[in-house]
């Protein structure tokens, strides 16, 4: 009953702190489909780029996220602005889903279909707009959905450098021992990434070819 009265008591806190949190998360996960998309199409045309493309995005995966952000610390033109260090964090590590996704995507529409394709006289490029993509949506979309999942938790972390969200209760909580706090932070990124799961799931579902 605590934790609930205390979020009474800060809804507009909170609230706040949850915006914060959702635009740090939506800019993050925008940027990574920008970069993500082409890098995953053109692996998949260009296989001989995949290894070293998805080898990099892995390495950034394997690197600890409270380390990620203390190495962008460094950078100049990064370090005094808390939410665009917070928002490049997020978005190299929300990048393997999105760029792994495309590739195995569009790497798995049968080959039948795009010879037909082909046999219709279709470009490369209208290949890639009319025939792959279409087919391979609910597989990038589930990368997109991973990858939103992951900047939800971590985005949490973004505080520990003052960038805001819902990761400020978190921290506050710690320092001061108190658990109400704690899950002031926990429990609405908890609902956010679960919420972010369902309805993206549902669009994947709703987008998987039948």
């Amino acid at each position: 009953m605590n934790f609930v009265h205390f979020m009474m008591q800060n809804r507009e806190q909170v609230m706040e702190l949850t915006w914060e949190h959702l635009w740090l998360v939506g800019v993050s996960t925008l940027l990574a489909v920008m970069v993500g998309l082409p890098l995953g199409i053109m692996i998949a045309r260009w296989l001989r780029w995949s290894k070293p493309v998805l080898a990099g995005a892995n390495i950034v995966q394997t690197i600890p996220s409270l380390a990620l952000f203390g190495f962008l610390l460094s950078a100049p033109w990064l370090g005094a602005r808390a939410d665009r260090l917070a928002i490049l964090a997020l978005t190299l590590c929300a990048l393997l889903p999105v760029i792994r996704n495309t590739y195995t995507g569009i790497r798995g529409v049968d080959p039948a279909v795009v010879e037909a394709g082909r046999g219709m006289g279709l470009t490369d490029r209208q290949l890639l707009w009319r025939v792959e993509l279409p087919l391979a949506l609910s597989v990038i979309l589930s990368g997109v959905r991973v990858a939103v999942v992951i900047s939800i938790g971590l985005a949490t972390i973004a505080a520990a450098i003052g960038a805001g969200g819902l990761g400020e209760f978190i921290y506050r909580g710690l320092a001061m021992v108190n658990n109400d706090l704690i899950l002031a932070g926990a429990v609405p990124a908890a609902v956010l990434a679960l919420s972010a799961d369902w309805g993206l799931g549902w669009v994947e579902r709703r987008l998987r070819p039948r």
